[in-house]
């Protein structure tokens, strides 16, 4: 199984994730780093991603879109914040409209991700911390566990491919 724990902290105003995966952290860091791979496993795959933008380097931006199963598009962006290759990036997420312009409806979540070398294996982090309480609440609402632990799961078969 890939992910190994989930954890919500309400006084934290974080939602944790961590998944192991059977490669090294320089390969795990490219599923991250190229966004063809990142296509692969972001989002449900009910929900497959398409970036348009992807500016890996501090101060860069992503900009995406998920499609649903009947056709409908979420947008969303990043802003990288942080990246300290292979081992740890840092984004602002949020949501955006169909022109991937943002929007303030739901906030902005800082997510952190952390990758540990375990042996010949990789301990993957991803840390997303919430503005309130009530955008936390309203994340869990929209399945944002679920969604990340489908997204997650689709890892492996991309790892094991390349």
């Amino acid at each position: 199984m890939t992910v190994v724990s989930v954890n919500k902290d309400a006084e934290a105003l974080s939602f944790t994730i961590v998944a192991e995966f059977d490669a090294d952290v320089k390969r795990v860091w490219r599923i991250w780093e190229d966004p063809r791979q990142l296509e692969r496993w972001w989002g449900p795959p009910t929900w497959p991603a398409t970036f348009e933008t992807h500016e890996f380097t501090a101060g860069g931006k992503a900009a995406y879109y998920m499609t649903g199963p009947d056709g409908t598009k979420a947008h969303g962006w990043w802003k990288f914040t942080a990246i300290n290759a292979p081992d740890h990036l840092e984004f602002d997420d949020g949501f955006a409209d169909e022109h991937g312009e943002p929007v303030d409806d739901l906030g902005i979540t800082h997510a952190t991700v952390k990758l540990e070398p375990l042996d010949n294996r990789t301990r993957m982090t991803i840390t997303s911390r919430f503005d309130s309480e009530e955008q936390m609440q309203k994340m869990a609402e929209m399945g944002m566990e679920e969604g990340m632990r489908e997204a997650i799961e689709q890892i492996d078969a991309l790892l094991g491919a390349n």
